[in-house]
């Protein structure tokens, strides 16, 4: 190994001067061709250098022989193959009578999201694993799930972005169970049920219709909503109090009125509905629905608090109220509409007290350790399927 002159020395020196021990057995190793060292140092004093430079020169040229060596052993060495990386998936198994979390150890795979996984799951070691799913794509919305706790697409979740050799895996808190990871949504379909659809003004007199594009832009956002869930899953207006869900719509179907609301060629008015039926009063804007959007809406800025304040104008501004009053309604009410539609195409949240009185008569619970969600309470029937259910 090469050293540094010390600093007491007498005369300036630029060779590397070494004081290993081992030194002999490279001087050795590096001079065996039929050259001594003295021979060699002789020849390097006859160029003009001094003794000790000759000699530092020597055994830094046998030094370097013997890296060069070891190098390439060491290079032969790292040429084995590196031991598999394993990941632990820990995923909720069961059905309405109550389930839990098994554990799966299985290879990590470069480059796959959860999904993928699920998937290798089913086909190894799991056989008759329930999850919902469809495109792959982050497009259907069809294979929500919480990992570690937090709600997401399994499809658009990375396996190397999460921490941690251990991935937690769990259904919807929010809906009942049906299997798995697989959750029965129907109360999201009644209260779409619930909503009035579109109805636009009469044309104008050519025959078509006018917009601003302003009022384009405001509500095209709100068109990437992919129905994933996962706003109605964390909301915990719903999520923590069962009972809400007779009186509160949830983020989506906020999303969903604004669209109509806002729509300049509807004709009809969702305020009271809004108010006195959809629970929109319920919302405590803590922007949770606008942290898991795997569409990046903007849901609490953008759709429920310009809703809360159109909301708040009809019910409580007396220049609103004597407007009303003076000119006439120039929309329909929401609650008048329903009233004339068919009994299927506007249910109440009556049709969802079966199943909640199902599950009051019932008082189990399917438990989940605290890796993943909290317990939650089962029951409802199975309905509402979004998507392909995977599993036995």
């Amino acid at each position: 190994m090469a050293g540094v002159p010390p600093k007491d020395s007498g005369k300036p020196e630029t060779g590397n001067v070494t004081d290993d021990p081992a030194a002999g057995d490279e001087e050795g190793m590096a001079l065996s061709e039929g050259v001594t060292e003295k021979e060699a140092v002789g020849e390097a004093e006859g160029e003009g250098m001094t003794e000790k430079e000759a000699t530092a020169q020597v055994k830094g040229v046998a030094g370097a022989e013997v890296g060069g060596v070891g190098s390439s052993e060491d290079a032969g060495a790292s040429e084995e193959p590196p031991e598999t990386e394993q990941v632990t998936m820990k995923v909720w198994r069961g059905d309405p009578s109550g389930g839990a979390f098994v554990d799966y150890v299985l290879p990590r795979v470069e480059g796959e999201v959860v999904l993928d996984v699920v998937h290798r799951l089913q086909a190894t070691q799991a056989h008759d694993l329930a999850a919902r799913w469809n495109c792959k794509a982050g497009k259907c919305g069809s294979c929500s799930a919480e990992i570690n706790g937090k709600p997401c697409l399994m499809c658009m979740t990375r396996m190397e972005e999460l921490p941690g050799d251990t991935v937690t895996v769990a259904p919807m808190k929010t809906f009942p169970i049906i299997r798995d990871l697989v959750t029965d949504v129907t109360f999201n379909f009644v209260m779409a049920r619930q909503i009035p659809a579109f109805r636009p003004k009469e044309p104008e007199p050519d025959g078509t219709y006018r917009m601003q594009q302003i009022d384009v832009n405001r509500i095209q956002e709100f068109h990437k909503c992919i129905e994933c869930f996962l706003c109605q899953d964390v909301c915990h207006v719903i999520r923590d109090h069962e009972v809400n869900k007779l009186y509160y719509a949830g983020p989506r179907f906020f999303v969903r009125a604004a669209v109509l609301e806002m729509h300049p060629l509807d004709t009809i008015d969702r305020r009271d509905l809004l108010k006195e039926h959809l629970g929109l009063g319920f919302c405590n804007i803590t922007k949770c629905c606008t942290e898991v959007c795997p569409e990046h809406i903007h849901i609490t800025d953008n759709a429920i608090i310009p809703l809360k304040e159109r909301v708040a104008d009809s019910a409580y501004d007396p220049v609103a109220w004597l407007g009303r009053k003076i000119r006439g309604r120039r929309k329909a009410r929401a609650l008048e509409v329903l009233e004339l539609a068919p009994a299927h195409a506007a249910p109440t949240s009556d049709d969802l007290r079966p199943a909640m009185a199902t599950q009051d008569e019932s008082g189990e619970s399917a438990s989940r350790d605290s890796a993943g969600a909290p317990d939650r309470s089962d029951g409802g029937n199975a309905g509402g399927e979004h998507g392909n259910n995977t599993g036995g």
